[in-house]
């Protein structure tokens, strides 16, 4: 498995000029900022199902459920070669280790949601439909985080994307494991449960009871059970209340080895947070200088202290 988050994206976000008009999409934050970070796997369906560059404008007209791909100046329908490309270039890339996506907005064959959809000739699209890459990806690999470039200008849902990647990877790492072991998955998920919790709470409740009843299971089969879980809980946004929780849950393991002063100085810092008065990375940060001072052992480890490289400076927005 590669050491870094390996994440497939579309090449014309990576600036290859493979778009229909000869030109890029360059996202200068994925490939300055992310990308020493991570390992891209650039993808252009519609280079590589053989449209070539420049090439006509496609668009999806029909039924949003499932919409043909039509050459819109000639007429001429692609539905079948991006289908069939598409289903051959997911189970290549399923075999990849993958750890995420990023996607083209509003492409036919790489849009995630919202992609226009056109009845017939002269009416009005609606915005209902999915590339037919995109959806061919998403059925085959429904774990795996995917976004928008265009989404990603939003800095909870960025931080929330990457925050997955990150989780995908470690988990991907597990399963790799060999052999996986029941004290393997029991451990990883003690140091999975704060990061569960900040995103929702009747999740890690579920994958608690999970791993506490593994005996005599099928530990392959408990395991991808818990990356289903694991990844939806994810998938929901942590929020300041959430955050707030277990940031105070974490203050609980350690705040009887403070003295007043550092008392009131971690919870002042937390009561700010939870008043959207200083970003996340504040208290976090007390609370790991603490965690490490007084080597508190089982905080060590928590994933939730440091879930992505500090340098992307994720938790860094109020």
């Amino acid at each position: 498995m590669s050491a870094k988050p390996r994440i497939g994206i579309s090449s014309c976000l990576l600036g290859q000029k493979v778009r229909y008009d000869g030109q890029h999409k360059h996202d200068a934050y994925l490939t300055k900022t992310l990308g020493p970070f991570v390992e891209w796997v650039a993808v252009c369906p519609e280079v590589e199902a053989g449209m070539g560059v420049p090439r006509p404008t496609v668009r999806l007209v029909g039924d949003a459920a499932s919409p043909r791909m039509v050459e819109e100046s000639s007429g001429r329908d692609w539905t079948e070669t991006m289908t069939r490309w598409a289903a051959a270039r997911v189970s290549e890339l399923a075999r990849m280790d993958l750890s995420g996506y990023v996607l083209k907005k509003d492409s036919p064959s790489c849009g995630m949601e919202r992609v226009r959809v056109y009845a017939r000739a002269g009416t009005a699209p609606r915005r209902e439909g999915r590339g037919l890459f995109a959806a061919a990806l998403m059925d085959r690999l429904p774990l795996l985080p995917v976004e928008e470039e265009g989404r990603l200008n939003d800095p909870p849902l960025r931080e929330n994307f990457i925050e997955r990647v990150f989780a995908y990877h470690r988990y991907r790492a597990l399963l790799g494991s060999a052999p996986l072991t029941r004290s393997a998955l029991v451990a990883y998920h003690a140091q999975e449960k704060f990061l569960i919790q900040a995103h929702h709470e009747p999740s890690l409740r579920l994958m608690g009871r999970l791993v506490a009843g593994l005996k005599g299971r099928d530990l392959r089969q408990a395991a991808q059970e818990y990356g289903r879980l694991y990844m939806g809980a994810l998938a929901r946004q942590a929020t300041v209340r959430t955050h707030t929780n277990v940031l105070e849950h974490l203050f609980g393991f350690f705040s009887d080895r403070l003295d007043p002063s550092e008392r009131r100085q971690v919870l002042e810092v937390i009561r700010q947070y939870h008043r959207r008065l200083v970003p996340l990375v504040v208290p976090v940060t007390l609370v790991r200088h603490f965690v490490r001072k007084y080597d508190i052992t089982y905080l060590l480890g928590q994933s939730y202290l440091e879930p992505h490289p500090k340098e992307l400076l994720l938790r860094n927005h109020a």
